[in-house]
């Protein structure tokens, strides 16, 4: 173990609250049971994971307070990504009363499922613009879990709302089982240039192939995002339990020290902790501090 680490990115979901659509068939058959708080906990411990962020997983209204709540009750989750309807008039409105709620003060930053949305322009109608709007000005971030080809999209909305900063989940999740570069380092590049972007090393392992990956193929990837975003905008995140489709939780944090073993220790620190707690605001705390025995089992995930 060397660098204290801030895990932001990882989900929970119980299948007796709300079942999980997107874990049907063979291959999701590893993580097609609940994950809790209680069962990260030991591998946080392992690792040196001082604090996580807890993001959201299902355009569900009722995940984000249950989000909120696990929170509130357990000392490991620093920050909560939730998800509301950005396209709704009473954005702001809905956004305070999330605030309010038990764990309120944990909320950082707002997802949604752009990769999946039926609309393809979503990022940039006018509507969304003014949700994206009222989550700049509750102080949040917006997440971007997204396809390559939705990098561009992304780019134009970042370069329209200065203000908000953007988030980019999993690197944009990269080709990396076929091992192209192309379009999504170009697209990449494009989406760093605005200083209101940040990115996720995270999600990298099941982007590959799932049962043979090396470190190897993911380093271009790494590689790419350091170079166009700087380790002062990128940021560790393990993506569990996703991540168990094919890697274990040691074996994600591992490959992300051998991916930055280039960088000077200042540069690490803040790969995997620093930009974190700069940019959702969590609050600084020392390795194992606040693994307190985790509440009940949460809520809901999809792969992202």
């Amino acid at each position: 173990m060397t660098e204290t680490v801030v895990d932001a990115h990882h989900h929970v979901w119980d299948l007796a609250v709300r079942d999980q659509e997107w874990l049907a068939g063979p291959a999701m058959a590893p993580i097609r049971r609940g994950f809790s708080l209680a069962d990260l906990a030991p591998h946080a411990r392992a690792h040196g994971v001082a604090a996580t962020v807890l993001v959201q997983t299902v355009t569900v209204a009722d995940e984000t307070p249950e989000l909120l709540a696990l929170a509130a009750t357990d000392g490991l989750v620093a920050g909560v990504v939730g998800w509301t309807d950005l396209t709704r008039p009473d954005v702001a409105e809905t956004l305070a009363a999330l605030r309010e709620l038990p764990g309120g003060r944990h909320l950082v930053g707002i997802r949604h499922q752009v990769q999946g949305d039926p609309d393809p322009e979503w990022l940039l109608r006018a509507d969304t613009r003014r949700g994206l709007a009222a989550v700049a000005a509750a102080g949040l971030v917006y997440d971007l879990v997204v396809r390559p080809d939705q990098l561009p999209l992304c780019a134009e909305a970042a370069a329209r709302l200065p203000g908000l900063t953007f988030v980019l989940d999993h690197l944009g999740k990269p080709p990396v089982a076929s091992g192209a570069l192309e379009p999504w380092a170009s697209s990449l590049r494009a989406l760093a240039t605005p200083p209101n972007t940040v990115c996720k090393l995270s999600g990298l392992v099941t982007e590959a192939d799932w049962a043979t990956w090396t470190t190897a193929d993911l380093r271009p990837y790494a590689d790419t995002a350091l170079e166009a975003f700087g380790p002062g905008r990128l940021m560790f995140g393990s993506d569990w339990p996703v991540c168990g489709l094919a890697a274990s939780y040691g074996q994600v944090v591992d490959t992300a020290r051998e991916l930055t073993a280039g960088l000077t220790g200042a540069e690490r620190a803040r790969v995997f902790a620093g930009t974190a707690r700069r940019v959702y605001g969590l609050p600084d705390r020392a390795p194992g501090d606040g693994l307190s025995p985790p509440g009940p089992a949460g809520p809901p995930g999809p792969r992202g």
